[in-house]
């Protein structure tokens, strides 16, 4: 499928018809799904409506936007109104939210034709797409391997061109890591920059909403659609957004780039750090200065976000109770075991061990050992960042410490899995904008992903990077063949 960019020309000209573009995509969806699994549910009948509408506006002559009758997949943790919103949990199997959440709501006023809801590990708890209670989504560049987690239903779809563009959430990793797995860009912008209205919460603090596209431009294009002020998420940030595509300069003449030097380190494969130094050296051909940066406390990050997200989801997830709505256990005899067996069976293994440490963490006696401990390191890891930034405008690392693993291989091993968000957690701990884009393969085929960290509010920035990086080298240009 073609950029945004490109179907929009054959839109404009009449060569196509959003409608006709709408169905390929469809045929698409329908002929991967038994292999792939990145959809939840494929939202047919909307889709061609939405469609049928912008070919309407083209026919009476009106203007329409980039993002008119481009097909879009929507993470399963983003509300849409008279569509089941599952977050790939059976508490919310059949949840259909009576409102919608801000970004569809923008995309659809854009003209964007959701084609589905995507997959996603159970209320985008894990790194692989393996947490879902449905189904396990399978990497499009080999299909015994995992695209990446939370946001794997929306990479991998995007990556097998079952859309053109899609939505994830970020709360430690969950766009750029499936963005790294499956050869795509993934953003996760500052935090507060895009409305988390009708997200349903992991962790409230670091969750962001960010796109997923094939190229940098179409990242750019989708991000200044969803961008923006808006009153009903109290976190949202009032600042004028800019056009992001401005940014999209191919060039790094005075440019300064640091590399963290902590992130090549232990646990990194080999093949990976070769990419990323290859990379490195692309930039200083690009005129970028290049220098090493040193932040000490990177490697808590894990630590400190294994405290802070599970405190915030046993808060945030205390809501599925059985009452309300969502799944209720018909076998309870009092409202306390209706409570303790609703959750017992609604939950998947890897919500409940969350929900216990984060319980754990915030119960009186450990509170101050624990969460506030937590939250003093969190302050560490911004400064180290905060010093970066004063004599670098981006920082690069590895997105993953390696390529997209086999489906099965980690499940047993929680914390190996967790090991997989080893670079792109302190990211969100310091609120941060970071896109993953790629720069190689391995010997078995597998994209290899390269971070890039701006500071605050400066996406302008990671994309003017990320765009000359791109435009200079051939990695986008690779397709999986599935």
């Amino acid at each position: 499928m073609a950029s945004i960019r490109e179907l929009h020309q054959q839109l404009v000209r009449k060569e196509r018809t959003a409608t006709e573009i709408t169905q390929a995509a469809l045929e698409r969806i329908h002929q991967l799904e038994p292999k792939l699994r990145s959809f939840l549910a494929v939202t047919a009948d909307q889709a061609l409506a939405q469609a049928q509408r912008v070919d309407d506006q083209l026919a009476s002559g009106e203007e329409i936007g980039l993002l008119a009758g481009i097909p879009i997949g929507i993470k399963d943790n983003l509300c849409t109104k008279g569509i089941r919103t599952t977050c790939g949990s059976h508490i919310l199997e059949n949840f259909v939210p009576p409102y919608e959440s801000t970004v569809t709501h923008k995309l659809a006023e854009a003209g964007a034709v959701m084609v589905g809801k995507t997959n996603l590990d159970e209320f985008a708890m894990g790194s692989s797409t393996e947490n879902s209670a449905y189904q396990v989504t399978a990497n499009p560049w080999d299909i015994t391997r995992v695209p990446g987690g939370s946001s794997g239903g929306s990479a991998a779809a995007v990556a097998a061109d079952e859309c053109v563009v899609a939505l994830g959430s970020d709360t430690g990793g969950s766009i750029r890591q499936p963005a790294s797995f499956c050869g795509i860009v993934g953003l996760k912008p500052t935090y507060g920059l895009v409305s988390r209205f009708g997200l349903v919460a992991y962790a409230s603090s670091l969750d962001q909403i960010g796109p997923f596209g094939r190229t940098v431009e179409d990242a750019a294009i989708l991000l200044g659609a969803i961008a923006g002020y808006d009153s009903k998420d109290s976190t949202s940030l009032k600042v004028p957004i800019p056009d992001y595509t401005q940014s999209l300069i191919p060039d790094l003449k005075g440019k300064r780039i640091g590399i963290i030097t902590e992130t090549f380190g232990e646990g990194l494969d080999s093949v990976v750090a070769d990419a990323v130094y290859q990379a490195i050296e692309q930039f200083k051909a690009l005129g970028a200065e290049v220098q090493e940066i040193s932040c000490p406390r990177f490697r808590y990050g894990l630590p400190t976000y294994y405290v802070i997200a599970p405190s915030e989801a046993s808060a945030n997830l205390a809501r599925y109770d059985g009452v309300k709505y969502g799944f209720r256990s018909e076998e309870a005899d009092s409202l306390l075991s209706m409570y303790t067996q609703t959750r017992a069976k609604g939950f998947g293994a890897e919500v409940k061990r969350r929900i216990m440490i984060g319980t754990y963490a915030l119960s009186a006696g450990y509170y101050d050992a624990y969460y506030l401990k937590a939250q003093k390191v969190r302050t560490l890891i911004k400064q180290d960042f905060e010093a970066a930034f004063q004599s670098v405008d981006v920082l690069v690392s590895p997105t993953a410490p390696t390529t997209a693993f086999k489906a099965g291989e980690k499940t047993a091993d929680p914390l190996s899995m967790y090991l997989s968000d080893l670079m792109t957690i302190p990211v969100n701990l310091a609120g941060l904008p970071g896109l993953s884009l790629p720069c190689g393969f391995d010997a078995q085929g597998l994209p290899i992903g390269l971070q890039i960290i701006g500071n605050v509010l400066r996406e302008d920035q990671v994309f003017q990077v990320a765009y000359a990086y791109e435009q200079a080298t051939q990695w986008h240009l690779h397709q999986p063949e599935i």
